[in-house]
């Protein structure tokens, strides 16, 4: 290998033509950027959602609604899943280090169950929250629901 034979890898450049290499290039004087203005300087980038000077949309539209900073989010995970991974992998007792290692949940989730589907063995499930339905068929099935 010599350093008149070294090529960047096949996909690894886009552009056929350097920028900026004088005039004999086909693409020297402004390099291609036009003449003068804002956009032909270097480091030159628009903000985003800039409309070339009108007020942007973002601007125009008013605000509205109320976002409550108190707010829980649950990771709603129905019984029918739970008996599936049941009977896949042997399992009677289902806490959240469980569903976490079956990417059911991550690890600062807080977890609901609920009530879709039919329970058909008796699993013990440790939660944050039931839906009473699934309360019901937890206990319909001869599990144990485990409030955490």
């Amino acid at each position: 290998m010599n350093l008149n034979t070294i090529k960047p890898a096949k996909g690894a450049t886009h552009n056929s033509k350097r920028l900026g290499r004088g005039q004999g290039s086909g693409k020297g004087g402004t390099s291609a950027k036009g003449h003068k203005g804002q956009k032909s300087r270097s480091g030159y980038s628009r903000k985003i959602g800039f409309e070339g000077g009108q007020m942007p949309i973002q601007r125009r539209l008013p605000k509205f609604g109320f976002t409550n900073v108190n707010r829980k989010e649950y990771r709603g995970i129905n019984i029918d899943t739970l008996q599936i991974l049941a009977d896949t992998q042997n399992i009677t007792e289902i806490n959240q280090d469980v569903l976490v290692q079956n990417g059911l949940a991550k690890k600062s989730e807080i977890v609901k169950i609920m009530g879709r589907g039919e329970l058909k063995t008796g699993i013990s499930i440790s939660a944050h929250k039931f839906t009473k339905s699934a309360e019901e068929a937890i206990a319909k099935a001869g599990g144990k629901a485990v409030t955490l």
